[in-house]
């Protein structure tokens, strides 16, 4: 009798403990970004102004963005290092597109097709993955060496300038004085939250990064699981490429994205997310995607120079994957 209904018992009881986990990891990230807020409101000078709270959002813009498509692989247990490369090819694409085709058709091919480029080349890496067997984090590499190539090859290295409000309003435009692209950012976190806590698919995600082997064994597609993460992944980065571009009114195939795999893992990893998989906490990505671009800001605002933020990022991906170990 115990045996039957012990498994109907434990579920519920499995399910509050992550609960509880979730309230605490995000309990604990809203507390260190508020101790940073009153850092700085009493130590940085004109920090309480409108200014100061669109630059650092617009700046965290794209590291959440691609950092939601990096919890959905994360969770699965793998990694993507190849989303500056998805951003580089959504980035040459698009000024190339709506240059050539005039009107809102080109500017709509000019949203479209450079994120399904994009979400092609996490199909790539989804079919390494999933067919070949191949380790994410080598899987990856090939575009993270090979993409940025491509996109060279879009553009033959050259800078493409550009002045196109219509495109540029993704990133330039506001609604009641807040960025457009702010908006954007806030509605792509409710709807994957939402996906990852409310429907099969989340439960699949989890399933999977938890113990793929079982998983399978349970009738779970783990392969398409993993190749729908990896696909989402590349298209929310090639998003974010067109916001980047957009910023700058050009677009240049050597910088776009650059870097940006370091910001996303570590947003992720702040954000409690476990990098062996089995948990996605989005909302926690955006708390810790703030908390390393305030980090950043206190930094340069207290003269402390850019390259040393970089070596602040390791450390605290170093700090987060021992907090969760610790926590295991």
């Amino acid at each position: 009798m115990n045996q039957k209904t012990q498994p109907a018992t434990a579920a519920p009881l499995v399910q509050a403990a992550q609960k509880k986990k979730y309230r605490m990891t995000i309990q604990r990230e809203i507390a260190v970004l508020l101790a940073m807020i009153v850092f700085n409101l009493l130590f940085t000078q004109h920090f309480w102004s409108l200014q100061t709270f669109n630059v650092n959002l617009t700046q965290v813009v794209t590291i959440v963005i691609v950092g939601i498509g990096m919890t959905l692989v994360v969770a699965t247990g793998g990694i993507d290092l190849s989303v500056g490369a998805s951003m580089a090819i959504a980035g040459s694409l698009a000024p190339m597109i709506f240059m050539n085709v005039a009107g809102p058709f080109g500017i709509a091919l000019a949203f479209v097709l450079p994120v399904l480029a994009a979400a092609l080349c996490g199909v790539f890496n989804g079919f390494l993955v999933t067919r070949l067997s191949v380790q994410p984090i080598v899987a990856t590499l090939v575009l993270f060496i090979a993409g940025r190539g491509i996109a060279q090859v879009f553009t033959d290295g050259s800078l493409q300038a550009f002045d196109n409000p219509a495109f540029q309003w993704i990133a330039l435009g506001r609604v009641a004085g807040v960025p457009a692209q702010v908006f954007l950012m806030l509605a792509l976190v409710a709807v994957f939250a939402w996906i990852v806590r409310k429907t099969l698919f989340g439960q699949y995600l989890l399933v999977t990064g938890g113990n793929e082997r079982a998983a399978y064994l349970s009738g779970i597609p783990t392969a398409r699981v993993k190749m729908i993460a990896y696909t989402l992944c590349a298209g929310l980065a090639g998003l974010a490429g067109l916001i980047s571009i957009s910023v700058n009114s050009s677009s240049d195939a050597n910088v776009i994205g650059l870097g940006s795999e370091l910001d996303a893992i570590a947003a992720v990893a702040v954000g409690g997310t476990a990098l062996t998989g089995g948990r996605a906490y989005i909302v926690g990505t955006l708390i810790g995607a703030l908390i390393i671009q305030l980090l950043r800001y206190t930094l340069l605002a207290h003269g402390i120079p850019d390259a040393a933020a970089l070596v602040v990022k390791a450390g605290i991906i170093i700090a987060a994957v021992y907090v969760q170990r610790r926590q295991r």
